[in-house]
C-alpha cells in the first residue's frame, strides 16, 4: 500500500532556528509523521536567522526563478533545500533577499513586528503553493502552521488555480503568537489582486487586523484545526463548532503524535 503524502507548511522548523516552542513542534510534526507511515515534503521560510552552510542548505535552481508581483513590484523566488535530520525527510525553503533578510529592527527570528508581514505571507503563500504543484505532488494532507502560512488555506480553497490540490484534506493549526505582529491596511486589496474572491474577503474587512483575523480566514477554509494555544479564543472556537469543523484542543495534541495521525486519517478517508 502506498504511503499517503503529506505537505506541511511550517512557520519554524528546528533546528534552522533555535529550539524554542514553535520550532521544536515544526521539526515534531515533520519527523513524527514521517516515521509513521507519511510521505512528508515540508515547506518554511528562509528566515534571515538560518545559517545556510551549518545547516546544509543548497538551491534548487529548477524550482527556483518564479517571480510573485505585489505592488506591481516582482519578487523573485529562491527556493532551497536540506534534509530533516534523524528522518532525512526533504525541508524547502522559500527565500527571498526583499522579505526574509535578517533586520537590526527585528524582534525576534521572524520578524514579527515588520510593517510588510502580509506581504510576506502572500509571497510564502504563493511560492509555496506554486512549488509544490512544480513537485507534481497529490497530498492527502495539507497542514499549515502558523501566522506566516495562514493564507495556504485560503488560497487552496478561494483561488481557482489550485485545482490539483481540490482532493486534499487542509489542516491548520492556531499557535501562539507575538502580539506585536502587525498587518498592513492593503493586505485585502493584496488579496484580491492575487485573485482571492472579493464575496469571500468582504465578511472579513471590517475586522481588526491582528492574527485573529488570520487564524478565523484560515479556519474557514480548513477541514480540521488544532489549537496549540494554552485556551483558544471562545470566538474562534464557538467559529469552528458552529461549523462542525473537527478539532484537537492542545491538551489532547501536546506530544501526542498519535493524536495526529488519527485526526489526519479520520479527514483524509473521508
Amino acid at each position: 500500500m502506498a504511503k499517503k503524502k503529506f505537505l506541511f507548511v511550517a512557520q519554524e522548523v528546528a533546528p534552522y532556528l533555535p529550539p524554542e516552542k514553535i520550532s521544536s513542534l515544526g521539526k515534531e510534526v515533520a519527523t513524527g509523521i514521517h516515521k509513521r507511515g507519511y510521505e512528508v515534503r515540508t515547506f518554511t521560510p528562509k528566515w534571515g536567522a538560518i545559517n545556510e552552510r551549518r545547516n546544509q542548505l543548497h538551491e534548487v535552481i529548477r524550482l527556483s526563478g518564479l517571480n510573485v508581483t505585489i505592488d506591481d513590484n516582482d519578487h523573485p523566488l529562491l527556493l532551497k533545500v536540506a534534509s530533516l535530520h534523524p528522518t532525512r525527510t526533504q525541508v524547502y525553503f522559500i527565500d527571498n533577499d526583499d522579505y526574509f533578510q535578517k533586520l537590526d529592527s527585528d524582534i525576534d527570528d521572524v520578524g514579527s513586528n515588520r510593517t510588510d508581514n502580509d506581504q510576506r505571507i502572500i509571497f510564502f503563500t504563493r511560492s509555496t503553493i506554486e512549488t509544490a504543484k512544480k513537485l507534481q505532488w497529490d497530498p492527502a494532507v495539507i497542514h499549515s502552521q502558523g501566522w506566516v502560512s495562514s493564507m495556504v488555506p485560503v488560497y487552496l480553497r478561494q483561488l481557482s488555480d489550485s485545482v490539483p490540490f481540490e482532493s486534499s484534506k487542509v489542516v491548520y493549526t492556531v499557535l501562539p503568537e507575538e502580539p506585536t505582529l502587525t498587518i498592513d491596511p492593503g493586505f485585502f486589496r493584496r488579496l484580491k489582486e492575487e485573485g482571492v474572491r472579493e464575496d469571500f474577503l468582504a465578511s472579513y474587512e471590517n475586522m481588526e487586523l491582528t492574527p485573529k483575523l488570520l487564524h478565523k480566514m484560515a479556519i474557514d477554509n480548513s477541514d480540521g484545526v488544532i489549537f496549540m494555544t494554552d485556551e483558544p479564543d471562545p470566538e474562534v472556537l464557538a467559529a469552528v463548532e458552529a461549523k462542525g469543523i473537527p478539532y484537537l484542543k492542545k491538551e489532547e495534541a501536546d506530544g501526542n503524535l498519535e493524536a495526529y495521525i488519527e485526526f489526519y486519517d479520520k479527514l483524509s478517508d473521508k
